[in-house]
């Protein structure tokens, strides 16, 4: 299995096995903390190999750089069917958090694991603006 993109973004939409993407970032810069995040989607597009095919367990954990969560795990079962003919076979995830909250400044992370295995991590650097 390979993880073909992942990112944060403003937005994200799948139709028709497309995935469509607004916004990617990796940094938020705001004048005041704690600063809540109204919105935001994590997207992952994973490619599984024909033999690999079948039900796997995903868990996306947000993390500050203590690898102290700041919201719960997000978690999700996922089946990948096998087709005839078909070497790989992939699968669009998208995650939508809504109004959860960064107390500080700080580094964190957003880490995929796939069936107890990490797979990718995301970076997410939340800074302060100078004050004028």
């Amino acid at each position: 299995m390979r993880v073909e993109l992942a990112a944060i973004c403003d937005a994200a939409t799948e139709s028709g096995g497309k995935l469509n993407l607004l916004g990617a970032f990796d940094s938020i810069q705001v004048a005041e903390y704690p600063f809540v995040v109204p919105h935001c989607s994590l997207v992952f597009r994973i490619r599984f190999n024909r033999v690999e095919c079948g039900a796997h367990q995903i868990k996306v954990a947000f993390v500050d750089q203590d690898g102290k969560e700041l919201i719960p795990s997000l978690e999700a079962d996922v089946n990948i069917p096998q087709v005839e003919g078909i070497d790989s076979r992939v699968t669009n995830l998208i995650m939508s958090l809504n109004g959860f909250t960064i107390k500080e400044p700080g580094k964190f992370s957003i880490d995929l694991a796939i069936d107890g295995r990490h797979e990718i991590s995301l970076p997410l650097t939340a800074r302060q603006l100078p004050k004028e």
